[in-house]
């Protein structure tokens, strides 16, 4: 019987081509100065993947500390009130620090210690990948730096605290909108200028190649653990898989290893914000257009101008106006579909999967569960719909509340 880690090892053999593109997209788009950092960090990557001694201690760290593999779990009341497919939780809320982004930052410490460096930076939006790579860097003992807007710390104060206390410092950006681009900007210039003794962490699967393929392996095991579990639990693979998609790493790492099984859908959940007007949403995917973003070529909202559009969502996870390579990929081959839900959608499924099943999803997470109730609404009560349940909802209730309350006071 083969291992979750060697299944692992087999879904990311599949990898873009050796300059980083997924077909059109991907690649790299730097200064100069980074461009041996860059080659330095792929090098070190492809020599740890095929170090089973690397990848066994990733795995065990996963499992012992971690706490995978996470559940799938059957949601029989969210079932009833769509009325049609069975619908399934992959419990990432689960995991410790209670979202998906701790499997990648896990891995891109371990990568840190095998290149000789003591200190990682990183960006964050919700705050969840901050909180993951300050816990990475307190039990490897790096120092850690962590860049967030100032308006995400304000919507995360408990992300922040968390961060804190841990020993890591947290840099408010001021730039811009004051969000997860701005954090982007400011970490990727500050790693310029430290990348001989530090390596930055980013968080999703967006950036410079190996950054894309890099994050996307290490969260894969969401997907292979799925894959399996269907086959054990329901006795066949899903009808539909969904995640929400921001930058687009949850997604990457649930979707890429049902890639190949073409009877399987997949389904990836924008943020469509306030409205659908320019600047009041983040739906990259849909309203964006190819270009340039932190280092990547993909899609990007822009203004008529060419330049990096504002964006806009209650979720602070989902703010960004670009999207992964990989992901851009995979809309123009028509292999995934994307679309996506308002603000007000999202905060409706926050409140109706608590009263529900007694779970707060993260915002993020409450997107895709809205796309994930219409979906299975559609479909046979004998089909399965798998949403990868990325994050929990603590961080998001006292700006939940704020929202409501000023919605109330209207």
């Amino acid at each position: 019987m083969t291992s979750v880690a060697d299944e692992t090892l087999a879904a990311i053999s599949h990898v873009p081509n050796a300059l980083g593109r997924f077909g059109r997209y991907g690649g790299r788009f730097v200064p100069e100065t980074l461009m041996f950092a860059l080659d330095e960090l792929d090098t070190a990557y492809r020599g740890a993947i095929e170090d089973p001694a690397f990848m066994a201690e990733f795995h065990e760290i996963l499992n012992e500390y971690v706490g995978r593999p996470s559940r799938l779990y059957f949601a029989q009341r969210l079932t009833a009130a769509a009325g049609g497919a069975r619908i399934y939780l992959k419990r990432e809320d689960l995991n410790h620090t209670g979202a998906h982004k701790i499997n990648n930052a896990i891995g891109q410490a371990l990568l840190t210690k095998r290149m000789g460096k003591q200190r990682i930076i990183a960006e964050t939006g919700a705050g969840q990948h901050g909180v993951a790579s300050a816990t990475a860097a307190a039990l490897f003992g790096l120092s850690c730096k962590v860049y967030m807007g100032v308006e995400d710390i304000r919507r995360q104060e408990l992300n922040v605290f968390r961060m804190q206390a841990m020993g890591t410092e947290v840099y408010g950006v001021t730039s811009g909108s004051k969000t997860l681009k701005d954090a982007t900007n400011e970490a990727m210039r500050e790693w310029m200028s430290s990348v001989e003794h530090t390596h930055y962490i980013i968080g999703s699967v967006v950036g410079p190649h190996p950054f894309p393929r890099m994050t996307r392996d290490f969260q894969s095991v969401i997907g292979v653990e799925t894959r399996q579990q269907c086959l054990d639990q329901i006795g066949r693979l899903p009808d539909v898989v969904t995640a929400c998609v921001g930058g687009g790493s949850n997604a990457a790492g649930m979707f890429y290893p049902f890639v190949d099984d073409a009877e399987v859908e997949l389904v990836g959940v924008e943020a469509g914000g306030r409205s659908l007007k320019a600047g009041d949403h983040a739906a990259t995917l849909t309203y964006g257009q190819p270009g340039v973003l932190h280092g990547s070529y993909s899609y990007v909202l822009q203004d008529p101008d060419g330049q990096t559009a504002d964006v806009h969502s209650v979720s602070a996870g989902l703010d960004y106006p670009g999207v992964g390579p990989e992901h851009s990929y995979w809309k123009d081959a028509k292999r995934v579909r994307y679309c996506n839900v308002s603000d007000d959608d999202a905060l409706e499924a926050f409140h109706e999967c608590g009263r529900l099943e007694g779970i707060l999803p993260a915002l993020e997470t409450a997107h895709a569960l809205v796309e994930t109730m219409r979906v299975a609404a559609k479909r046979d009560k004998d089909d399965v719909v798998v949403l990868c349940f990325s994050g929990r909802g603590d961080k998001d209730c006292a700006e939940v509340a704020r929202v409501m309350a000023a919605k109330k006071a209207k």
